[in-house]
């Protein structure tokens, strides 16, 4: 009888795991099997062993066909409640039945640095003919337990993703590929340092160069949480996963204006995640995820020992293919020849032996391979391409442009450089007589290398000159149309430090929206920076034509950008430009409030990662000023989210080229911009009273069941962490941008 009551069991938690996906009894006749069951188990010793069989085999048979029905008619919401199933396999379960020998780093179990974050170093095996080969990898992802509170739901603290970064490093240095999986409903979304925002923009800067094979396996991969783990040269996602720019719950909530504490409407949710594109096929179609491991029906479980076996034949193959390319493609093809040739001869999937080492060189191409993956990431998921005479007459003037810069960037002043030193040292030493014979020398060089417009070196030094009131003059003949109302406000801190009512003219005229009294900053337009900020006509704006599009064909969205693209006269919520401050001449990225909140999709990423090509092309500053952004524009799903990485690899290459990057945050800047190409900046600055942050205060109180200080968000705070470098006033953003502009930054500077 030990064994009939073995399969009850089973076919209890088989039961109720239908019941968890359908989210409730009441879907065909599981109410009626579950009874039957509990009938089996009150009367178990009532029955003969024979009839008992007999009747659990029915109920087994019963089960088994509703679990056919279910998967066949699997929706994207039920497939969120697979993954969030206690029964689901974890990271744990991986560690222990795909890897051997291994060893978690960083604490255990709940004596961590993070229990939701568990990285490990491990070995990992496979037969080739009779011989057993085992490799080294680092195993990094996030730990969501079966019913430990302590794992947090594997929802990482902003210091489970330190601990991450600091195990990659490790890898890196032993040159040992690394292996990441997602199983996270996102980060939690805190400010304390290192900041959930801050410390995933830091991951995502160094995944971009970091020179090991990085491979990453999605099984809940929810928002910006998830890409800590996820820049990868390869990407597999299990098939009854999801992989998302925000839960279905959050994302219903947002386009339901749902106010907080409301009940979400079932029917709701279930839309919002079949129009977010979460699933696996909706991943592989665009082009986020690079292959899919297939799981049982109804997704493998933590007791499904052929899906391990096979999970571990995936991530070797995919750690295989990475390191073959970077070998040559002539080896990758000999590899997939001999792997489909051997598997078709054997039972079970075979393994060949590949060297996971890299040489100099084959890091160089993994780099590469890796930057060009993300640089062709959503290329499609946005309208105005450029048409074919027009891209003709771009590329020459890339190509002109390249030669150009190069030579008088590289070749001129790199000589003259090194001219100067040799004069130098050589005048050092008291020789008056070559002093005088190089002087011809260097003075041509000066003459060649100098800028035609006399726009730096002596005449940089005549504008430093100018007094600070006559700087603000000159920026002061726009005046903002909020100044053309005939009445007073009253600024927010008036009880507080007794300010007056200020009139309106005054406040957006000659006070730039900055009460006298305390100082707080009213919000302005985007407008006042264009005209106040950069001298006149010196704004050029660039790859304009690129528009926001609804590549998941979003229900109601197409409507919503038409209403943005007429109110505002643009197509998108970054506007691209050079410009000038002060003589010195500059790429200007602003992503402004007027266009969907200022958030990220496609097309802003699009042009956010041209205007840093633009900045290392041109030897420029790159400065990204935000106005405002709420995050990532959800309506574009993974599309959107894939710009977190995709930019932040154009920022360090930038950056790795000699640039100087600034960002500077005004009004409200959250989410995922901050988290990734934003919070990576070596300088970051923000406008007096703006607010920064990962999350907003309803997101953090339902995340974490606390509440927060009005302040929690303040660039003070911000300060205060280190998330920022410093607090500027608008009345002198010119200014401060200007000697941020001449003191910050490497030396190899056009203007320096």
């Amino acid at each position: 009888m030990e064994d009939q009551r073995k399969r009850l069991l089973k076919l209890e938690e088989r039961i109720t795991y239908l019941v968890h996906v359908k989210e409730g009894g009441e879907w065909g006749n599981l109410a009626a099997l579950a009874e039957k069951l509990a009938h089996f188990k009150l009367s178990f010793y009532d029955f003969v062993e024979e009839a008992l069989s007999e009747e659990i085999r029915k109920v087994e048979d019963a089960v088994a066909f509703l679990e056919e029905r279910v998967e066949e008619h699997l929706t994207s919401m039920e497939r969120v409640r697979i993954v969030r199933s206690p029964q689901r396999f974890t990271l744990k379960d991986i560690l222990e039945n795909v890897y051997e020998d291994s060893t978690e780093l960083g604490g255990e179990q709940d004596i961590n640095v993070d229990p939701s974050m568990v990285v490990a170093k491990a070995n990992i095996m496979r037969r080739v003919k009779n011989k057993v080969v085992t490799q080294q990898v680092m195993v990094i992802g996030h730990e969501k337990g079966h019913g430990e509170e302590f794992r947090n739901g594997g929802s990482s603290k902003p210091w489970g993703n330190e601990k991450a970064l600091r195990y990659m490093a490790v890898a890196e240095t032993e040159g040992i590929p690394i292996h990441f999986y997602n199983f996270t409903p996102g980060a939690f979304p805190i400010e304390d340092y290192p900041g959930a925002a801050q410390q995933i923009a830091r991951n995502l800067y160094a995944l971009t160069k970091l020179r090991v094979p990085i491979i990453s396996v999605i099984s809940e991969g929810g928002s910006g949480g998830a890409e800590a783990l996820g820049l990868s040269d390869f990407r597999l996602m299990f098939s009854h996963g999801y992989y998302s720019v925000i839960s279905p719950e959050g994302g219903a909530a947002i386009e339901g204006k749902i106010r907080e504490g409301e009940k979400l409407p079932k029917e709701l949710v279930e839309a919002c995640a079949e129009k977010l594109r979460i699933t696996a096929d909706d991943n592989l179609r665009q082009g986020t995820i690079d292959r899919i491991i297939q799981e049982p029906i109804l997704g493998a479980r933590r007791d499904d020992f052929g899906f391990f076996r096979q999970l571990r034949y995936e991530v070797i193959r995919a750690t295989d293919e990475v390191v073959l390319k970077t070998k040559s493609l002539r080896a990758f093809r000999a590899y997939e020849v001999k792997r489909r040739k051997a598997a078709a001869a054997a039972a079970e999937e075979p393994h060949i032996d590949i060297s996971w080492d890299l040489h100099r060189d084959e890091i160089k191409r993994l780099l590469s391979f890796r930057s060009r993956k993300y640089r062709d990431m959503a290329i499609t998921s946005f309208t105005g391409k450029a048409s074919p005479s027009t891209a003709l007459r771009r590329g020459l003037e890339k190509a002109a442009s390249h030669v150009y810069y190069s030579f008088r960037y590289d070749l001129l002043k790199g000589r003259q450089k090194q001219m100067q030193k040799m004069i130098q040292d050589v005048s050092g030493e008291g020789s008056m007589i070559l002093r005088r014979l190089a002087r011809p020398i260097t003075d041509a060089y000066d003459f060649i290398s100098r800028k035609p417009d006399a726009r730096v070196g002596k005449a940089s030094v005549v504008r430093a000159g100018i007094s600070p009131e006559e700087r603000l003059e000159r920026g002061d003949t726009y005046m903002s149309p909020l100044a053309n109302e005939d009445r007073t406000v009253t600024c927010p801190n008036a009880e507080k430090s007794g300010c007056r009512d200020l009139w309106v003219p005054d406040l957006y005229g000659e006070f730039c929206g900055v009460c006298q009294t305390c100082g707080h900053h009213f919000p302005l337009e985007y407008e006042w920076y264009l005209k106040h900020l950069f001298e006149p006509d010196s704004i050029r704006e660039f790859n304009s034509e690129i528009c926001s599009a609804n590549p998941l064909q979003y229900k109601g969205f197409e409507s919503r950008l038409k209403a943005d693209r007429a109110k505002t006269g643009r197509n998108s919520a970054m506007i691209t430009f050079d410009a000038r401050v002060m003589g010195v001449d500059l790429v200007v990225a602003m992503l402004y409030s007027d266009f969907r909140n200022g958030t990220v999709g496609s097309a802003e990423g699009e042009k956010f990662v041209r205007a840093c090509d633009r900045a290392r092309l041109r030897r420029r500053p790159l400065l990204c000023y935000v106005h405002t952004t709420g995050g990532i524009r959800i309506h574009e799903g993974t599309l959107g989210v894939i710009q977190m990485p995709k930019c932040t690899m154009a920022v360090r290459e930038y950056l790795d080229s000699g640039g100087l990057y600034m960002v500077v945050y005004d009004n409200n800047s959250y989410a995922g911009p901050v988290a990734s190409f934003l919070g990576c900046s070596p300088y970051q600055f923000a406008i007096r009273s703006c607010r920064i942050g990962f999350a907003g205060q309803r997101v953090i109180r339902e995340t974490t069941g606390q509440d927060i200080p009005p302040d929690y968000h303040s660039a003070k705070s911000a300060l205060r962490r280190g998330h920022i470098q410093g607090i500027w006033d608008r009345r002198e953003f010119r200014q401060n941008l200007y000697k941020a502009l001449m003191t910050m930054g490497g030396r190899n500077l056009y203007y320096r």
